[in-house]
């Protein structure tokens, strides 16, 4: 089992791993390399430097392969949207990259659909691998909008049936518009359906799914192991979990990598007369990678290369105007109410009609230009591509937010709140966590047993800056990128009504002594 890994690991000093016998020559070794939650991070750089890259994933991919043919690279969904170099064609960039590394199964993630279902069955017809979504139909027609599976033939005739699933949640877990014209069908029903038609055929079959291992999720991977017979490997995505040797479920190995390319996951299947013997899975880190690769691959390195060059002149392209510069200084949005604050604040609000909107000052990292704004200067101010969500919350929750918001004033803190659709005041000599006084949603003073909608970012709603209240929210929709949506924003509606007055300072003290105590 991952003999040539284990061999090219040990030959690097990087593993002492056991060598194992040569198969006979009725036996054979299935290697499934796989990636999920990519998240459109391709170059080392991405992620804060986490991310191993896509040329050092290829190389990998490709060396073993030369040694053992029955090789294959499959990816779990989430792969096509989250990164400027990315995003900025709409998703063919990745497109381009995946067919230059080798990829050749993809399947729909929830996020891989925000550029429109339309915009994604293009680049799967771009793709050179295959994209697969067997739960996937049109709603006018309920005809299937991907392949369902394909069946793939190993060198010593072993046949591969890999089948595609997309969670469910796709239908609200992106824009309502971008799946408009398409349903997500029950994937335990469509699973067992595949595995009825496939079986006869097949001797080995692998299910490459988005559908992740959250408790909060109807359907999951484990689930979906659990209640059918068939299927001896799951590749599965959309819970960013690592699960470092699988998951097994019944007869059923899972297998998910995290997210955002951290690791290269591979599941090493023995088979002897078409008949599986073992199988397990492992999570190769950086190191690990690196020595099985020797060097990134040349052809996926031109080719990020390409299109980096290609960026620079898009960059350029002016996106939005504004009519005055907006400070993003850190010392002003993250000690209290700013203008740009209240914008962006005001700009999700508007895309998404919930009740309230908020911004941390951590979102926002350098000054809003006046005049014509491009979109590298957009993709400078909000680095993060995070995502505007709307979610259910409670009133006894929004307090608990602003207090939270408020504990550190007049200290710099990267959670400090903007808002829009209410207004609060806060005492910051009172002590943490009593600090906020009356708050009001529109016109009415807030109630704490009442429900409101919230629209905020993706990293917010995560419970990022510790706001634990934030997270397990019930989703209700989620909308474009804070970028794309402030600049539509800006362009739609302007700059009115942002000045300040919404956060109301009571007992302000700006003392030594009071801003130790805070």
């Amino acid at each position: 089992m991952f003999k040539f890994i284990r061999q090219k690991i040990f030959a690097a000093l990087i593993l002492c791993l056991m060598l194992v016998l040569l198969p006979s020559a009725d036996a054979s070794e299935l290697i499934i390399f796989h990636t999920n939650d990519q998240h459109a991070r391709v170059a080392p750089a991405d992620d804060n430097g986490t991310t191993i890259g896509l040329a050092w994933f290829a190389a990998a991919v490709n060396n073993t392969k030369a040694q053992n043919p029955d090789t294959f690279w499959f990816d779990a969904g989430d792969t096509f949207h989250g990164t400027p170099r990315i995003n900025i064609s709409t998703g063919m960039n990745m497109v381009e990259l995946m067919n230059a590394a080798g990829v050749e199964v993809s399947v729909p993630g929830n996020h891989d659909f925000n550029y429109g279902s339309k915009r994604l069955e293009t680049l799967a017809k771009n793709f050179k691998g295959v994209e697969l979504a067997a739960n996937v139909v049109r709603r006018n027609s309920q005809k299937l909008v991907f392949k369902p599976y394909k069946i793939f033939k190993m060198s010593d005739g072993t046949k591969v049936g890999v089948i595609g699933l997309t969670t469910p949640e796709c239908a609200y877990k992106t824009a309502l518009t971008n799946v408009a014209t398409i349903d997500f069908l029950d994937p335990i029903v469509q699973a067992k359906m595949m595995i009825t038609k496939l079986r006869p055929k097949v001797d080995v079959i692998v299910c490459v799914m988005h559908m992740g291992l959250d408790d909060s999720s109807e359907f999951t991977s484990e689930r979906i192991a659990r209640e059918t017979d068939g299927i001896d490997i799951i590749i599965d995505g959309h819970s960013h979990t690592e699960l470092p040797e699988g998951l097994t479920v019944g007869k059923t190995l899972i297998a998910q990598t995290g997210c955002h390319g951290h690791y290269l996951g591979c599941v090493a299947v023995d088979i002897d007369h078409h008949r599986i013997t073992s199988k397990s899975a492992r999570l190769l880190d950086d190191s690990e990678v690196k020595a099985i690769a020797g060097k990134p691959d040349p052809v996926v390195e031109t080719k990020l290369a390409d299109i980096e060059a290609r960026n620079q002149k898009i960059f350029g392209e002016v996106v939005a105007t504004a009519e005055r510069r907006l400070t993003g200084d850190r010392s002003v949005v993250r000690c209290g109410e700013s203008e740009f604050g209240n914008l962006v604040a005001d700009s999700f609000r508007w895309k998404t009609h919930a009740d309230i909107a908020i911004i941390n000052g951590g979102d926002i990292r350098t000054d809003l230009p006046s005049g014509s704004i491009t979109r590298g200067e957009l993709l400078s101010i909000f680095p993060f591509s995070n995502y505007v969500q709307v979610r259910e919350i409670r009133g006894e929750a929004i307090r608990a937010m602003l207090e939270h918001s408020v504990f550190a004033y007049p200290t710099e803190f990267g959670g400090f709140m903007n808002v829009s659709g209410m207004t609060f005041e806060f005492d910051p000599t009172a002590p943490r966590g009593e600090r906020v006084g009356e708050i009001f949603v529109g016109n009415n003073r807030l109630e704490n047993t009442a429900t409101y909608t919230i629209a905020t970012t993706d990293f917010a709603f995560t419970g990022g800056d510790g706001f634990d209240m934030l997270a397990d929210l019930k989703l209700l929709g989620q909308y474009d990128l804070v970028e794309d949506i402030v600049a539509e924003y800006l362009n739609k509606v302007g700059m009115p009504n942002i000045g300040l007055g919404r956060i109301k300072l009571l007992n302000d003290a700006t003392s030594a002594e009071h801003k130790e105590a805070a």
